[in-house]
């Protein structure tokens, strides 16, 4: 399953990372593969770092890793570092398919950010891996404006490419707004969870237990009536 968004910054990571705690709670067993991790030089965590301190993963891999906060294949490139070859993380991610129940591969960025090359020398998106492992996937969305615009072209691009996928909103204000009640109200079609803002800061113990609740069970949650979440949350 791929976990790829509507833009840099929506929560991609803490979706992951809720998706692999409700899965794990299930009594699947899960690994979480990112392919590329940029922007390493600052120091910060990456994004498995993050998952595994949220969600305790089976298994946790970062398959390259390159120091500008670019996106992968310009990252690799201004660092004159070998660029991810689609194939090679195509059969990573079988591997572990292999030996787990459950893949969960975080993007970088969006949906058809480059990440790296193919053979031919071309390049590659998450859009690609998805097509090329049958994989289905998550896309994580603003719940603010402009995000209705944002989603309907990501979930157009998965379409024409026959992609299974829903929506998670990555972060859902304390104290909506009427856009975000009214963007909820559209979303709710293609709706597969949303995330209470702040979840990522969470004490993980607190973060597992909860993850299921804000997670359908096409994520393996038990989310089953946007109405009366809509009540609890308003």
């Amino acid at each position: 399953m791929l976990v790829t968004g509507t833009d840099t910054g929506v929560g991609k990571t803490v979706v992951t990372a809720a998706v692999t705690a409700a899965a794990q709670a299930a009594g699947l067993r899960v690994a979480v593969v990112k392919p590329g991790q940029t922007g390493t030089a600052t120091g910060d965590p990456g994004d498995i770092d993050s998952v595994t301190r949220l969600a305790a993963p089976l298994t946790g891999r970062t398959l390259a890793s390159f120091p500008d906060p670019l996106a992968p294949l310009a990252a690799a490139r201004v660092a004159r570092l070998e660029p991810l070859e689609l194939y090679d993380v195509v059969d990573a991610v079988r591997e572990e398919a292999d030996k787990h129940d459950l893949v969960l591969i975080e993007g970088a960025g969006g949906l058809l950010v480059p990440m790296g090359l193919r053979p031919s020398g071309e390049p590659w998106t998450v859009a690609d891996l998805a097509v090329a492992l049958g994989a289905p996937a998550v896309v994580v969305a603003r719940a603010g404006l402009g995000t209705l615009n944002h989603t309907a072209l990501t979930l157009e691009a998965l379409q024409r490419r026959a992609v299974p996928a829903g929506v998670v909103i990555g972060a859902w204000p304390a104290t909506p707004e009427l856009v975000h009640w009214a963007n909820l109200t559209d979303l709710v079609p293609n709706l597969f969870g949303a995330l209470p803002a702040g979840a990522g800061a969470m004490d993980p113990g607190v973060f597992r237990r909860s993850a299921s609740g804000w997670l359908t069970p096409a994520l393996y949650g038990v989310l089953d009536d946007w109405r009366a979440w809509a009540e609890d949350s308003s």
